[in-house]
């Protein structure tokens, strides 16, 4: 049986935990766009953007397993786990999360999960 102390100091990690995975929903819910810059070219690799506009183009990668999308004329690369439970067209105007990186010597943003990227109706 666990003692006085040891209870308390149990119920503390509870709540700790209970805290941090809050502000973990939290901020997942509504946190990107207060952390998020709005892409442009002088985006650093590595940062978290957001990019809103029309997909101009939609194909897939030489694997079949990949999607790349252009939004407004930046390529969007979606890996086969994003891309698996989306349904998108093209012409469909879209707010997407991803990060900046550089591939071949193209900038690019890479979407992380399919709920960073949203059709906009």
């Amino acid at each position: 049986m666990l003692e006085r102390q040891e209870k308390a100091a149990l119920a503390v990690l509870v709540c700790v935990v209970g805290i941090v995975l809050a502000a973990h929903l939290l901020f997942d819910a509504v946190g990107r766009p207060l952390v998020a810059d709005p892409y442009s070219p002088e985006v650093p690799d590595g940062a978290l953007v957001l990019l809103e506009g029309s997909i101009e183009e939609i194909r897939t990668t030489s694997t079949g397993a990949h999607l790349i999308l252009t939004v407004n004329g930046t390529p969007v690369f979606l890996p086969q786990n994003v891309a698996a439970g989306l349904e998108l067209h093209e012409n469909e105007n879209v707010t997407l999360y991803g990060t900046v990186q550089t591939y071949r010597g193209t900038r690019e943003v890479v979407v992380a999960s399919a709920g960073d990227i949203r059709v906009v109706k």
